[in-house]
């Protein structure tokens, strides 16, 4: 029986339950109720089970799988849309903004006058002046330039002087081609292949290698202009934002981080995704420093690492020294020749972020909203959750009750006006406000609607108090996740068109040009004209970093 079929049957029973008279009736036909749903969920999940092994037997078999069709804007939930956005974007939606004319913003090359045949004029017509339309165009057409650089030589110095090229002319391609190589590449999300076919339509005679080569060799600048870029990110707020997604390097599988506030976006593409990874992205790379104080021993106790390994520890190392992770593995392979791989690890991710806290030359990050996976905790001073995230748990049930589907339905109502209360909160925050939400937190959260499942999701969200409430005492963090969401998706995108990059060269590259281009999206910076601004080393533009600092600065006086 399907669920459609199941649903059918229970909307032809039409039992309300709230309204049965005898308690131990009533009580029975709920835990009948939830018996239901439990079964039902266990059926979708062997299904979804059974259907993974039939794809995967037929790749075995040389077959294909059947198709992933995701479901449209309109899909229901049994199709597989769980998204929160909705919601969301109605909760935190601005007063609408007038729209400016279009007109103003276009910039006007040159003005044709339009005639009117005079032969065609009456003999009183007289000349009132003009109608103006504007008409956009573009022309693309090559700037090829053959440069004749002065030769003189000297006979007594035995030595030949040449005039130079301007900067940016290196090679055999202008700044204008090399710029725009980038563009197309991290801009529009071109493939090389396609890069390769738009230039020689327009008759520049270019190869797959020079393309190549072009993202991927002498871009030390941008290498750099990423460094500045994330660093005065890191420093221009109390929070940061992170999230990570699948990437191909030479046909493994890597991650992409990516770390973003208001601001900026920058992407870090690395073999791993564990704690100590997002430590290093935090830190920038530093050379790993491993803390043996009182935080990690705290640390070590959260992690449930045994009190008898932690005072093997505490004798072991002492508390004003900092440790290389080579002279971490050194001494516990010593003193602790039997211990598991697992408890290892929780030493150095223990004293790695003790150590990161207590970083003087670095800026540290106070907190860090994410969603609510294992190697973002305990990372910074705080932890915020991102309330779409959480919200899209409860889109995951699918009761097939109707009481049952119309207690999510109410629910969820009041889950979302209680987020609307923060948004409106962030807007005008203050202490008898933040203590009112503080409190009205927990009545909403205790909710027993009789779901079993709807009533487990509740309860999970009550201990995340503290976390989704982290904006009471930080109200400039965002209450969800969906920028470095949306930093990821770029990174998704790209992927598709790309599927992977092959040398570490390639991978760095792309790295630095993505955190480029989504950071100018950010700033609403030209990313051709700074591309290119760059490429041509007039060096014009400000930075994009020194872009953040100002803006930051501003942000911080109006608040």
């Amino acid at each position: 029986m399907n669920v459609p079929d199941i649903k059918a049957v229970f909307e032809k029973l039409n039992i309300d339950v709230n309204s049965l008279g005898d308690e131990n009736i009533r009580q029975a036909i709920m835990l009948l109720y939830n018996l239901v749903e439990d079964l039902s969920a266990t059926i979708r999940e062997l299904r979804e089970e059974n259907q993974r092994l039939r794809d995967e037997n037929n790749r075995l078999k040389g077959e294909q799988p059947k198709p992933d069709i995701r479901p449209g804007k309109g899909g229901c939930r049994e199709q597989g849309n769980i998204s929160s956005e909705a919601e969301r974007k109605e909760a935190d939606k601005p007063s609408r903004k007038r729209r400016g004319s279009k007109i103003e913003k276009i910039k006007v090359d040159r003005i044709k006058t339009c005639r009117v045949d005079r032969s065609i004029l009456p003999d009183d017509a007289k000349f009132k002046g003009y109608d103006t339309v504007i008409v956009q165009d573009l022309k693309i057409e090559t700037d090829n330039i053959e440069f004749r650089k002065e030769v003189f030589y000297s006979a007594s110095q035995k030595k030949s002087y040449r005039g130079q090229l301007p900067p940016g002319y290196e090679g055999e391609f202008g700044p204008n081609v090399k710029a725009l190589t980038i563009i197309l590449k991290y801009v529009c999300n071109t493939s090389e292949p396609k890069i390769l076919e738009f230039f020689r339509n327009f008759n520049i005679l270019i190869s797959g290698a020079s393309i190549s080569r072009m993202l991927t060799k002498n871009i030390e600048v941008f290498h750099q202009e990423k460094e500045d870029i994330y660093r005065a990110g890191l420093e221009s707020t109390r929070y940061q934002q992170i999230d990570d997604t699948g990437a191909r390097v030479n046909g493994k599988n890597y991650h992409t981080h990516v770390v973003c506030n208001e601001f900026y976006t920058a992407y870090f593409t690395k073999e791993r995704k564990d704690r100590l990874t997002i430590i290093d992205i935090l830190r920038n790379f530093q050379d790993r420093r491993f803390c043996f104080n009182e935080e990690s021993m705290n640390l070590l106790k959260r992690l449930k690492v045994p009190k008898k390994i932690m005072r093997v520890v505490s004798s072991t190392f002492t508390t004003d020294h900092e440790y290389t992770q080579a002279k971490v593995e050194t001494l516990i392979q010593e003193h602790l020749p039997d211990i598991g791989q697992l408890h290892k690890t929780r030493i150095l991710e223990a004293s790695a972020i003790a150590s990161y806290h207590q970083e003087a030359g670095h800026p540290v990050v106070e907190v860090l909203l994410c969603d609510d996976a294992a190697q973002f905790k305990l990372v910074a001073l705080w932890l915020a959750l991102c309330w779409v995230h959480d919200g899209r748990h409860y889109k995951k049930l699918s009761p097939v009750v109707p009481n049952h589907i119309e207690k999510v339905k109410e629910f969820l109502e009041r889950y979302w006006a209680y987020y609307k209360r923060l948004v409106e909160f962030k807007k005008q925050p203050s202490p008898e406000l933040a203590q009112k939400l503080s409190e009205d937190f927990d009545p909403l959260f205790s909710t027993t609607t009789g779901y079993a499942q709807l009533d487990d999701r509740i309860a999970k969200t009550k201990n995340k108090k503290e976390h989704l409430l982290m904006v009471l005492k930080y109200p400039e963090i965002p209450l969800h996740n969906n920028a470095s969401e949306l930093g990821a998706r770029a990174q998704a995108r790209e992927r598709d068109v790309s599927l992977h990059t092959i040398t570490h060269e390639g991978t760095e590259s792309h790295d630095s040009f993505l955190t480029i281009v989504q950071t100018a999206k950010k700033l609403a910076v030209n990313a051709y004209h700074y591309v290119f601004d760059r490429v041509s080393k007039k060096f014009l533009l400000p930075s994009l970093a020194q872009i953040i600092r100002e803006k930051s600065l501003r942000c911080r006086c109006d608040s």
